[in-house]
C-alpha cells in the first residue's frame, strides 16, 4: 500500500514543502530510504522503527520504500521522524489515509515514542498556510509557536500513542489556545536610562539621530568616556516593532532556535553585542547546514561591535555588502540561502592602541603603532557609518554633576514620531527609513537649493567625500530636518549633519 505525508524543511528564514511518501508490498524484507538524505535523516529509519515497535506497532517482513520528495533537495534535521511514521502507520492501515488529506507534520520522535520540538515551526507553519493549508501536527512545546500562524488548527502531542489515537478518531484535541502577545513592543527592561548618563551631551544627540533615521554611528574616544554605556541604553530609546517586523524576527529566532515557545513574538528590537573574538561565520551565518548569523539576529534591531579595531579586519569587512543590501546570502553546495540582515550598525573604539590619541600628554603610541592601527578599519567600511562621532573625556564637574538630562521615554517619544513622518513619506514604497533613500531618489526627498548646493560642493571637495558618504550626508540632513518638523532641508541642518560626518577625515588625518 501506498501512503503520503506532508512536512517541510526549513530554507534561509522561509521552507520548501516535503512529501514523505510509504510504500508497502510484498519482496524481499527491507526498510529503504531515498530522497537525497543527510545523516540525521538517514538515522531516522531506526529511530521511527524502534519507537513504533516501543509504542505497541511492529513494522512487518516487508519490502518498505520510504521517498522524501523533491529529490534534488537536500534534506536534514530531525523533524522528518513524524511524518515518515504516519506515512508507513498509514501504508500499513493502522490510521486512516484520508485523515492526512491538508494535515502538515513536524516533530522528532524518542525512541520511547515521545515527540520532540524542532526548530523552525514559526517559518514552516506560516509558508503551510500560505498553501492552503489548516492543520498540523507538532511536538507540544512547538505548539504555542505554531499557534502564532492565524487561521491554522494546531494539534500539540506528546506521544506517537497519542497522535494515532487522534487520526483514528479515538481521542478528540482541545486545544489550549493561547493569544500571544503581537502587539507593540514589550516595556524593555535593560536596567538602563539616558537619564543615568552624565554629559556627553553631543554623543547623545547623535544616538538620537541615529536612531530617529537608522543611520550607522561609529563613536570614537579614550576609555571611560561613555562610549559603551550610551550604546547599551539605545534599546530603550528604539521606536516599537510592527507586526510584520515582529513576524520577521521572530522566524530568524525560531530558525535559529533561540525563540521562547512560551512569550509569542518577539516584540522587542534586538541588540546583539558580539564578543570581538567572533568569526566570520558566526557573525555572517553558515555552518554545515546554514544557520543565521548575529547580523541576522540583529534585523530589526542593533548590531554593537564594541572595541571595534579588536576585531579581525576579515570579520568587520563581511558587514559591507550586508550593509548596502540589508540581506545575505550564503552560497552551499546544497543551494543558496538568504537571510535578512536590515540592522542599525553601533561601532565603539578607541583612537588608538593605549586609548588617549590625540592628547600627546597621555598618548605614548608611536607614528607606526598609528599607523598600523589606523589600518585595522577600511575606508570603505567607515564610508558605511553615517555618522562618526567623538566622545570626549568627561570633566569632574560632568562627571560629577547631580543634574540629570532627558529620560530615555521623552526621547524615545520624538524618535517614534520621526519615524511617524517617515512612514508618511515613503508610503507605498519600499522605503522604511531616511538611510534607505535610494541615490536615484536624492533629489526628490533631499533637494537643496543653489546657496545650499554650493556649500555641499566646498564641503565635499575640502572633506574629499566619496560619492557614498555625500548621499549618506545628505540623508543624515533630512532625519535633522524631520526632527525639527521642516519639510525642506535647511542650512543649519546641512551644517549639523558635516559635524557628524567629518570626524572621520579630521582624525585620521591627524595620524
Amino acid at each position: 500500500m501506498y501512503s503520503m505525508v506532508k512536512t517541510a524543511i526549513v530554507c534561509g528564514i522561509g521552507s520548501v514543502e516535503v512529501l514523505v511518501e510509504a510504500d508497502v508490498s510484498d519482496g524481499m524484507p527491507v526498510f529503504h530510504m531515498v530522497g537525497f538524505l543527510g545523516a540525521e535523516v538517514k538515522e531516522a529509519g531506526e529511530r521511527v522503527r524502534t519507537a513504533l515497535r516501543n509504542s505497541g506497532y511492529i513494522l512487518p517482513a516487508k519490502r518498505i520504500t520510504v521517498n522524501l520528495s523533491p529529490a534534488d533537495l537536500r534534506k536534514s534535521g530531525s523533524g522528518f521522524d513524524l511524518p515518515i511514521a504516519l506515512a508507513l502507520l498509514a501504508a500499513l492501515g493502522v490510521i486512516p489515509e484520508e485523515t492526512l488529506e491538508g494535515l502538515l507534520v513536524l516533530g522528532e520522535i524518542a525512541l520511547n515514542g515521545n515527540i520532540q520540538p524542532v526548530n523552525g515551526v514559526l517559518p514552516m507553519i506560516a509558508d503551510a498556510a500560505g498553501r492552503g493549508i489548516t492543520k498540523c501536527i507538532v511536538a507540544a512545546k512547538n505548539a504555542p509557536e505554531a499557534e502564532l500562524v492565524s487561521g491554522m488548527t494546531v494539534y500539540g502531542v506528546e506521544e506517537l500513542a497519542e497522535v494515532i489515537a487522534l487520526l483514528n478518531g479515538k481521542k478528540t484535541m482541545e486545544q489550549e489556545k493561547k493569544r500571544l502577545h503581537t502587539g507593540p513592543a514589550q516595556k524593555k527592561t535593560t536596567g538602563g536610562d539616558f537619564a543615568d548618563v552624565n554629559g556627553q551631551g553631543f554623543l547623545k544627540r547623535a544616538c538620537e539621530v541615529a536612531v530617529s533615521g537608522m543611520h550607522n554611528l561609529l563613536m570614537v574616544g579614550p576609555p571611560g568616556s561613555g562610549k559603551s554605556m550610551l550604546a547599551g541604553r539605545i534599546p530603550t530609546i528604539l521606536p516599537d516593532m510592527t507586526f510584520e517586523e515582529q513576524m520577521e524576527v521572530s522566524k530568524i529566532y525560531s530558525v535559529s532556535g533561540l525563540l521562547n515557545h512560551d512569550s509569542g513574538l518577539i516584540g522587542v528590537r534586538p541588540f546583539r553585542s558580539p564578543h570581538h573574538t567572533i568569526t566570520p561565520q558566526a557573525l555572517a551565518g553558515g555552518g554545515r547546514y546554514p544557520k543565521p548569523g548575529e547580523i541576522s539576529l540583529a534585523h530589526n534591531g542593533v548590531l554593537f561591535l564594541d572595541e571595534l579595531t579588536e576585531f579581525k579586519k576579515e570579520t568587520l569587512e563581511i558587514l559591507r555588502q550586508p550593509l548596502e543590501e540589508k540581506q545575505v546570502r550564503l552560497v552551499r553546495l546544497g543551494g543558496t540561502y538568504t537571510y535578512p540582515a536590515d540592522f542599525l550598525l553601533i561601532g565603539a573604539m578607541n583612537p588608538c592602541n593605549c586609548g588617549y590619541y590625540p592628547d600627546m600628554n597621555r598618548c605614548r603610541c608611536s607614528v607606526s603603532s598609528l599607523e598600523r592601527y589606523r589600518e585595522k578599519l577600511s575606508q570603505p567600511l567607515l564610508d558605511r557609518m553615517d555618522l562618526c562621532v567623538e566622545a570626549a573625556s568627561l570633566g569632574y564637574d560632568e562627571l560629577t554633576g547631580q543634574e540629570h538630562g532627558e529620560t530615555s521615554a521623552v526621547i524615545r517619544a520624538r524618535v517614534n514620531a520621526v519615524h511617524q513622518i517617515q512612514r508618511e513619506r515613503f508610503r507605498g514604497t519600499n522605503i522604511r527609513y531616511n538611510s534607505q533613500i535610494p541615490a536615484s531618489l536624492l533629489e526628490k526627498y533631499c533637494s537643496l537649493d543653489r546657496m545650499q548646493r554650493q556649500y555641499m560642493k566646498e564641503v565635499y571637495e575640502q572633506l574629499q567625500l566619496t560619492a557614498r558618504t555625500y548621499h549618506k550626508l545628505l540623508k543624515v540632513a533630512r532625519t535633522l530636518a524631520d526632527m525639527d518638523g521642516s519639510v525642506t532641508i535647511r542650512m543649519e541642518h546641512l551644517n549639523e549633519a558635516v559635524c557628524y560626518r567629518s570626524l572621520d577625515k579630521k582624525f585620521w588625518e591627524r595620524m
